[in-house]
């Protein structure tokens, strides 16, 4: 990194992702779904905190949630995933939409396809494929959906964070801003 900063390999993030899903979803909480939600996105939002400082450490402070919202979508999504959201949203009322369409934690999520020899069930085995893909990948956007409230909540903007998923690898993360 320029300027003398430190990087973190995006292998190792992807797998840090990755592994916090097998470790919390699969073998901790198996049975608990919320419980490992809860436990991913908490530790996103320690990341998130930590990460919106040291962005934002030669930078005044924010006038308002939107010049925040603005920063996150672009300055922070660079550092973080290599772009800023493809397109954001907002109702003016304190609901903001940031999509994604090529989330780079979501390109390498598949699901088994149909075995050979299926060809008719095709279309029907495609949209299950893609409805267990989007079901997966809700559990790979915990840790980033932790990582947004964290960077939001350091500049100032107490909000929740959900992601949804469309079609792989797009996404939708909305920030509802509390008042």
């Amino acid at each position: 990194m320029p300027g003398g900063g430190r990087e973190v390999a995006e292998s190792c993030v992807d797998s840090l992702n990755l592994e916090l899903v097998a470790t919390y979803c699969k073998r901790l909480h198996p049975n608990k779904p919320e419980l490992a939600a809860r436990r991913i996105e908490a530790i996103g939002y320690q990341v998130g905190l930590q990460l919106a400082e040291r962005y934002t450490k030669e930078r005044p402070r924010f006038a308002d949630h939107l010049e925040a919202i603005k920063f996150i979508c672009k300055d922070f999504w660079a550092e973080v995933f290599r772009k800023q959201v493809d397109n954001l949203k907002t109702n003016h009322r304190g609901v903001f939409v940031l999509q994604d369409n090529k989330f780079r934690w979501l390109t390498r999520i598949s699901v088994d396809s149909a075995p050979p020899g299926e060809a008719a069930q095709m279309d029907v085995n495609a949209a299950a494929n893609a409805s267990r893909a989007s079901q997966a990948a809700g559990q790979y956007l915990y840790f980033p959906c932790g990582l947004i409230r964290g960077a939001l909540t350091n500049l100032g903007v107490a909000c929740a964070v959900s992601a949804e998923v469309s079609t792989l690898p797009a996404c939708s993360f909305v920030v509802r801003v509390k008042v």
